[in-house]
């Protein structure tokens, strides 16, 4: 095949060039599920890869868009790429979707319903062959009336019952910081909740509060503050919680990092040492917790195969394969914020 030009090569080059049938070698090359895979040996599926290569074979898009009615392009949702949580999750969505020969393409909503709608049907137009969505609202509808239209889609990030997603494992993330919070003595604290719209700040703060009245402990409704998942949010929380004399914590959990480094500077503010007057403990475990001046305990998600997991999902309601949603499960990161043992006053 060296007589031929680069960018040429057709499907039926390479099976004449292999001794193989051109049907064989669209289903090893354009195969999206392991059965169209398994169309041919591995030995030979892997000639048949190496030969595509090597002589620059690139598929027609529009060809295989009419032969299957799909365009391989995946639309993504999110409230905010510069949010770093989510713009690492769509790290992991690339990374998987391009394993599949897929494109995708990400727009943000602002955590604006009307907005997400818009950029619903932006996408759609664009003949998308499924929606990531990674702003779903507890007290939406869009997505009753994206199944009515059969529109293949799944969630990320944030999960809603009835619906197929792919996150982190929320709840034990939140029991996980109460119960470090206890075993360093700490009978006395409060949360900074987020926002009470998203799923992640919801059931991070029920499996906190569960777990910590579970070993015997009160937390009263005063104590739990909604507020925006940002830092200004997170100091104007913690600015209040930490006014209220009759009931000062010793410790908080903010249900964000970037919330939790927005408490850290109402803290110094108020002339109270994080790590020693204060325990901090955010969720996410960014990659600014541990470089901060005074390291930010986090639980850890698994950000960057939350988007991965999402692409697999969604590969897999196309491919019409049963799909179960994800709970990839947290760890906990104790650093100096938190890392010390609260004596009795």
């Amino acid at each position: 095949m060296t007589d031929i030009r680069p960018g040429s090569v057709t499907l039926k080059d390479l099976a004449a060039e292999l001794g193989l049938h051109p049907s064989t070698v669209s289903r090893i090359l354009h195969g999206e599920s392991d059965t169209a895979r398994g169309a041919a040996a591995p030995a030979t599926a892997q000639r048949v890869r190496d030969l595509a290569k090597k002589v620059g074979y690139s598929p027609d898009p529009q060809a295989a868009s009419l032969r299957t009615r799909r365009t391989h392009l995946l639309g993504v949702i999110v409230p905010r790429l510069s949010d770093l949580v989510l713009a690492v999750m769509y790290e992991g969505i690339e990374e998987a979707a391009d394993d599949a020969n897929y494109s995708t393409f990400v727009m943000n909503s602002r955590d604006d319903t009307a907005m997400q709608r818009r950029k619903v049907e932006v996408m759609l137009s664009r003949r998308v062959d499924g929606l990531i969505i990674g702003d779903a609202h507890l007290d939406g509808n869009i997505l009753d009336e994206l199944s009515v239209r059969q529109v293949p889609f799944v969630l990320m990030n944030r999960a809603i019952a009835g619906f197929t997603s792919a996150t982190c494992d929320d709840t034990l993330g939140g029991a996980l910081v109460a119960q470090h919070l206890w075993d360093r003595g700490h009978r006395v604290v409060s949360v900074i909740a987020g926002e009470k719209y998203a799923s992640t700040a919801v059931d991070r703060t029920s499996g906190f509060i569960s777990r910590f009245r579970a070993l015997g402990g009160a937390i009263p409704e005063s104590a739990i503050v909604w507020a925006p998942f940002d830092t200004m949010g997170g100091r104007a929380a913690a600015d209040t919680i930490l006014r209220n004399t009759n009931r000062r914590p010793s410790a908080i959990f903010a249900v964000n990092d970037f919330a939790a480094i927005g408490a850290m500077g109402a803290a110094n503010s108020l002339g109270l040492l994080v790590g020693r007057d204060l325990a901090i403990v955010g969720f996410n475990d960014t990659s600014l917790a541990a470089q901060l001046p005074i390291a930010l305990s986090s639980v850890r998600s698994p950000m960057l195969d939350i988007g991965r997991e999402a692409v697999k999902l969604l590969l897999g309601v196309l491919n019409a394969d049963r799909v179960e949603s994800v709970r990839l499960a947290p760890t906990l990161c104790v650093r100096a914020s938190s890392d010390f043992e609260r004596t009795a006053t």
